[in-house]
């Protein structure tokens, strides 16, 4: 109890989030994370979204406090104060696509095929409110059949997410086809209570300024990322990941106070 004391030394803190997780967790995070503040974080998430103590560890491994929250985004520009920031903050920068087990020259299909496969794992990394809607989900617009790469819908902003995915470094062509597809969602599947579609490029190197060059002038929200491949997920981590129900449920806790709110 002394290092516990220690390791926290807001005194604030301590009951507020060691006396809400496991005492596994703390420990783990007693051993993991030397800053109070990361530490924090980490605290604050796994109350949020009830991580078990292995997701806790693989969230750990795989960096999630210095991604979260992170891209290249228009966010600031084309969205209200209070959507732009909770749309900033599920961004993430690189995505950890490691569980998928591909080498960096996999290529595009490989690399949604694989997403598809590992929907669960998949839907961890993009992080809570993320609900699957559809890949490959066509569209057509002006007698001509088009088809995006991943589609979700994301419970707290109310709003369609387009995703493309790319194993290239981010070009600028890139975003007009994105513009292109977010105007289409908006036209064809938005709700009128649905707010204006996110887009989301992720490929293999965002290249910040040519990113941010590219989206200048874009008149709907998009961000950019980086992902990785290459390695597996951690065989400490197989089959300790949440159920289908489990995701399900998270996703309308996430409904239930995007209503509150």
């Amino acid at each position: 109890m002394k290092q516990l004391a220690e390791s926290w030394p807001d005194g604030t803190i301590v009951p507020q989030l060691v006396a809400q997780i496991p005492w596994g967790h703390n420990r783990l995070l007693l051993d993991r994370v030397r800053d109070p503040s990361e530490r924090a974080w980490y605290a604050r998430a796994t109350i949020e979204h009830g991580w078990s103590r292995a997701i806790l560890g693989y969230q750990l491994d795989s960096d999630l406090y210095r991604r979260q929250g992170r891209g290249v985004t228009n966010f600031e520009r084309t969205l209200p104060p209070e959507q732009s920031e909770l749309a900033r903050q599920i961004l993430k920068d690189p995505y950890n696509f490691d569980f998928l087990g591909l080498s960096d020259d996999a290529r595009e299909r490989e690399v949604q095929r694989g997403l598809l496969r590992h929907l669960r794992e998949f839907l961890i990394e993009l992080g809570a409110g993320f609900a699957f809607v559809g890949s490959e989900v066509h569209l057509e617009v002006g007698g001509d059949d088009f088809y995006l790469d991943l589609l979700f819908y994301h419970l707290r902003l109310r709003c369609y997410v387009v995703i493309e995915l790319k194993t290239t470094d981010f070009r600028p062509e890139y975003t007009g086809k994105l513009n292109f597809y977010l105007s289409a969602v908006d036209d064809n599947l938005r709700h009128p209570d649905d707010r204006p579609s996110l887009g989301l490029i992720i490929c293999r190197g965002r290249r910040g300024l040519v990113a941010e060059y590219a989206m200048r002038d874009m008149g709907k929200p998009m961000g950019i990322a980086g992902h990785r491949l290459g390695r597996g997920l951690p065989e400490q981590f197989e089959g300790q990941l949440p159920s289908v129900e489990e995701l399900e449920a998270e996703l309308v806790g996430s409904l239930d106070q995007g209503v509150e709110e």
